[in-house]
Parts: C-alpha cells; structure tokens; sequence
C-alpha cells in the first residue's frame, strides 16, 4: 500500500468527524510509559485540554502517535500483564501476555490503553477513529499541519526506604534493589559512603575506627549497668568476708 493510499484510509475514518478548528497532534512514543502516555493522550482526544471543553461536542483533535513499538512497562509487567478475550464458546477464554501482544501487534499496547481510558459512552468509538498509531517514525501525515505533543519528563519521587547493603552481603532481590538505589538519591548516597568507607580506612593505614559499646548507650542504660556492677561487687565482697 502506496502512502497516498494509506493516507487516503485513514482519512476516510475522519470523514464524519467535522474536523474544523482540531489541529493534528502527533507525539512520539519511544521511551514512554503505557499507561502514563495513554492517560495523556486520552485527554487529547477529549479535548480537556483546551479551555473550550464541553463534554457534548466533539472538539478532541487528531492524534497521530509514531514509534508506539517502542514503548515501555514498568517493573516485570511485559510477563504479567495479560490481555484477555472470548471467542464465545464454551471454555473459550484466551490470553496472551504483553510481551506476545507486542509481537504480534505493538500497537495495541497502546490502544487498548486509551480505550480503557476514555468514558465508555458513544463518543468513544469515534475518539479512538481520531487515534492514528505507528510502530515505527514513518506515517502518512507529513503533508498535514502537525503539531508535536511532548510528554512531560517522568517524575521519581525519593522514597526515602531502605539503607544500603553491607559488606560482603548480597540482596536478594537485585532488580528491586537496583531499583530502590536508582530512585533514591538519599540511599545512593549512603551506598556511596559506604563504599569509600574501606578504601578511607586502607590510606589510613588499614585500621577501621572502631565505637565503644559505652559510646551508644544513653544515661539511662549506663546508671543500670552502674548499679549491676555494684550489686555485683557487693555480693563478691560478702563471699570474700564469709570465707
């Protein structure tokens, strides 16, 4: 199929939406989120993001989404995730993991996501006729008017969890704790620490300070060991004087 004709298809699934006043949105996907790029998109194709937004018209624009094959998941939901249907007889229900959802068909990641998304009325069939996607950078909308679309930046917030892994010690789970370091800049720091931690106490001559035991206990714990030592003391000296 030529791209003329192809323009030409997708064209005619616009033919009854007025398309006066909508602007054509083309975003790139490479590198984003599933969800978080499908949510946005969804309120494109609302068109909530403009001022003008009325929930009876449809003033949503076209949306035009390219590289949608290289979108990403979070954590290990390219195995868990599963996307299921009927084939409508009995014991007919069928799965299939995303990751063999993206081989068979990238683009249904993607456009399935925003159709969980957008308000199960009538308006949603023809919302999704105004969601154009891609796999790759090519498409047929290079002659339209096409206005880029950035997805804000993705924002990690420091947890704060955790501390950092002692010496000679592993974790168990080293994803999550790659995880957990990557997404923590008070938890790298601590990791940085302790990692210079040996090599400060090797140019210091190989002797690693050591802390009292008397330096971590509170006034409290050390009038009780005080008080212990001298019962003790007073029940070794009656012993002596009864001998």
């Amino acid at each position: 199929m030529s791209r003329a004709s192809e323009a030409i298809k997708h064209l005619k699934d616009l033919q009854h939406i007025n398309l006066e006043g909508l602007r054509f949105r083309i975003v790139d996907a490479k590198g984003q989120v599933v969800g978080r790029l499908a949510e946005q998109i969804a309120v494109i194709l609302q068109g909530k993001d403009k001022p003008s937004y009325n929930p009876k018209k449809e003033q949503g624009d076209v949306v035009v989404v390219i590289n949608a094959a290289h979108v990403q998941l979070t954590h290990d939901k390219w195995n868990t995730k599963l996307y299921r249907w009927h084939t409508g007889y009995p014991g007919g229900l069928r799965a299939r993991t995303a990751k063999e959802q993206w081989e068979k068909d990238p683009r249904k990641l993607l456009l399935n996501a925003v159709d969980g998304m957008l308000p199960k009325n009538k308006s949603r069939e023809a919302r999704l006729e105004k969601l154009k996607i891609f796999p790759e950078s090519e498409h047929p909308f290079t002659d339209f008017p096409l206005v880029p679309f950035v997805p804000p930046p993705r924002l990690l917030r420091d947890r704060g969890l955790g501390w950092p892994m002692p010496q000679g010690f592993e974790p168990a789970n080293a994803d999550r704790y790659a995880f957990r370091l990557r997404t923590s800049p008070a938890l790298q720091q601590l990791a940085q620490a302790d990692a210079a931690a040996p090599a400060a106490a090797a140019a210091a001559g190989g002797v690693r300070p050591q802390v009292g035991i008397d330096d971590l206990l509170t006034e409290e714990e050390r009038a009780a060991l005080a008080a212990a030592d001298a019962a003790e003391a007073a029940v070794a000296g009656k012993k002596v004087v009864g001998k």
